[in-house]
């Protein structure tokens, strides 16, 4: 996969349609505590460091991801494993997109609301309450981790991404940097959302949310396709 590949264009496009569609209604709450736990300037800044945070998380896990897709290549040579896995991966993530659009039901991973019980809620109320706009990055690397429907399926083509790499390193840097601009795609509607507390608004967000899940779908069609390919 050439670093001109369409993955990170639509990786980046995907982020920012989840971002307007999932995020504003599961993460939106979270921002918006942020913003009235901080007041005045902090509170942009306190935004970036929080989602500064969240999309490290994310780039880290993809990384992960993609190392774990380039270690195929070793076993590629046995029963064809690598397009084994290239197809898997790609209809995993189409049936994921599908349960994005509401089509296949699949647990609550894909919901809007956020679990209150947990380790990561304690870790949470417990960063939340520092004044500091600097707690509020390590706070973002903790909300990272949040169980996200989006999140995985992003996860799983960085995954997919790794399986046509050359070497473990480079799958390591194609699954690090689709979750990077995936996660940068995420951050303006978060942003929005956090200095405007008050704002009531985007009833249309589904439609959006299901441009990301068509999007992905895309995705999984690419691998599916290069698995056949192989």
């Amino acid at each position: 996969m050439s670093s001109t590949s369409p993955l990170f264009i639509i990786l980046l496009a995907t982020g920012f349609a989840v971002g307007l569609g999932h995020c504003i209604g599961m993460c939106g709450p979270i921002v918006v505590s942020l913003s009235l736990n901080l007041k005045g300037e902090r509170v942009f800044l306190s935004q970036l460091f929080y989602n500064g945070g969240r999309v490290t998380t994310y780039t880290i896990l993809g990384g992960i991801m993609g190392l774990t897709g380039s270690f195929t290549i070793v076993a590629s040579n046995i029963a064809s494993l690598q397009k084994i896995v290239m197809i898997l991966a790609g209809i995993i993530i189409i049936v994921l997109a599908l349960t994005m659009m509401g089509w296949i039901p699949f647990g609550r991973i894909f919901s809007d609301e956020y679990n209150s019980k947990g380790m990561l809620a304690r870790g949470f109320k417990r960063l939340s309450e520092a004044r500091s706009p600097f707690a509020y990055y390590p706070l973002g690397l903790l909300l990272g981790l949040l169980p996200c429907g989006p999140v995985y399926t992003a996860l799983i083509a960085a995954a997919a991404a790794g399986t046509e790499s050359s070497h473990a390193l480079q799958g390591a840097l194609h699954g690090a940097t689709l979750m990077l601009l995936f996660g940068i795609g995420t951050v303006p509607a978060l942003l929005i959302v956090g200095n405007l507390a008050g704002l009531g608004w985007v009833k249309s967000r589904r439609i959006i949310y299901q441009i990301g899940a068509v999007l992905m779908i895309v995705v999984g069609v690419y691998f599916v396709i290069r698995g056949i390919q192989y």
